[in-house]
């Protein structure tokens, strides 16, 4: 019986993709970028294993299951600032009252006493409200003078005062499963008391540029000859992905070579990358070769930098061919790359990068029929609101314009050129590059 990597796409191709290259609307020679986002979303299934993992070795990692508060957070009702803690009945609401000062409440040194009638407790913010008591007064609006405090009065009951368990309770959610791990979920964990987190395993990824004209760095290059910038650029994308990593090389532009990279790479990984091969040259062998040994849902996409584009799957494998070009490897890997690769590791929230509207203050030239990325760089004018221009040459092998820019300026399918002045959509970069 075949392996996965060699079936035939007659039988073993996923039915998914099949259904989706029938749909009315499916172009696989003009796909829309967002209709190519939607075809990949409709394919992606995450990974099911999982591991347990200490809360300091679980940054970037997707939760596997609910987490639920095994304690209320605060545990305690907790003074919110420095101030007095009163009795609302003793207050008045037209004017001051004196109250005996009884004791003081520190954070993790509790009032050990009982405030009755006419008393009031020095509390410090994040103590224990004393027993009798249900109001802070903050500090600013009370003075002392040696036992006695006057007071003024506060609105309502509970001014002042963080109640158990508002911000957690206990028995309840505090994660959902299919949450991705930020510093502030780890601080959340910590306050719970939870060490230890079950997440997905990392999704495994192997990569490979072809081309013949491809040379490692550290050796000398030859007549025609370019260092190979895209893996290290891929590995970048990939290590802030928290992927588990596999970096293939490169391979030489034959059919042999191709195939047997496929097989490999279709054995060992979740998702397969290649960089180049996947245009219409008599040397770009990628296409014929999946072909024989998988399915492909699209080829090209209807964008710039990044028309030849190609998803689709090797056996159980997603496979992403990205173009040869250094920018368009990184603007298709955040355009559609960035997206599945969470949603395989099996997050529920994925957001769409940020976008915002900014007046451009260059003008723009584009030909109505693709969407495309240009790379923008970010400033303030003087009146504080943030504009945009261009990094220069939009070239799709000017690998500098993207170290340039601090945004991609999104062009849709029907804007034709603009002049300076024009409000753009900006999608921010920070954090990602």
């Amino acid at each position: 019986m075949p392996s996965p990597a060699t079936s035939p796409n007659t039988e073993s191709a996923p039915k998914t993709l099949r259904e989706l290259s029938c749909a009315d609307d499916y172009d696989p020679n003009s796909m829309p970028v967002p209709k190519a986002r939607e075809y990949i979303r409709a394919v992606l299934k995450p990974v099911a294993a999982v591991e347990r993992l200490h809360i300091r070795n679980a940054l970037g990692r997707v939760l596997s299951e609910d987490v639920i508060s095994p304690v209320n957070v605060p545990g305690h009702d907790n003074s919110a600032m420095d101030g007095y803690a009163v009795r609302f009945s003793d207050l008045k609401q037209d004017s001051e009252v004196e109250l005996q000062l009884v004791g003081t409440a520190f954070a993790g040194k509790p009032f050990s006493g009982k405030a009755g009638k006419g008393q009031t407790v020095r509390i410090m913010t994040g103590a224990v409200v004393p027993d009798g008591c249900d109001t802070v007064i903050m500090q600013e609006r009370a003075s002392a003078s040696g036992d006695t405090v006057s007071v003024a009065a506060v609105p309502k009951a509970g001014t002042n005062i963080r109640k158990a368990g508002e911000d957690l309770r206990k028995g309840e959610p505090a994660l959902k499963k299919g949450k991705l791990l930020r510093p502030a979920e780890l601080g959340l964990l910590a306050s719970l008391g939870i060490g230890e987190v079950s997440v997905y395993r990392k999704l495994r990824v192997a990569f490979f540029s072809t081309g013949d004209e491809l040379v490692s760095i550290g050796q000398q290059l030859g007549p025609g000859q370019i260092y190979d910038s895209n893996r290290y650029t891929l590995y970048g994308m990939l290590s802030r992905a928290e992927c588990e990593i596999l970096d293939m090389g490169v391979i030489a532009d034959t059919p042999e070579a191709v195939e047997e990279a496929f097989v490999q790479a279709s054995a060992a990984a979740d998702v397969i990358i290649t960089s180049g091969g996947v245009s219409v040259g008599e040397a770009d062998y990628v296409k014929q070769v999946l072909e024989s040994l998988g399915e492909v849902l699209f080829w090209k996409i209807a964008m710039k930098p990044g028309r030849p584009l190609a998803y689709g799957k090797i056996g159980d494998a997603h496979f992403f061919g990205l173009p040869g070009n250094p920018v368009a490897v990184m603007v298709t890997f955040y355009q559609f790359v960035r997206d599945a690769l969470a949603r395989l590791q099996g997050q529920t929230d994925v957001k769409p990068l940020p976008t915002l509207k900014v007046v451009c203050t260059a003008p723009i030239k584009k030909a109505p029929g693709r969407t495309e990325f240009q790379r923008g760089i970010l400033s303030q004018d003087d009146n504080g609101q943030w504009t945009v221009r261009p990094t220069g040459d939009q070239g799709s092998g000017i690998l500098s314009s993207m170290s340039q820019a601090h945004c991609f300026i999104v062009l849709p399918t029907d804007t034709g050129s603009l002049e300076a002045g024009a409000t753009v959509d900006v999608q921010l970069l920070e954090g990602l590059i």
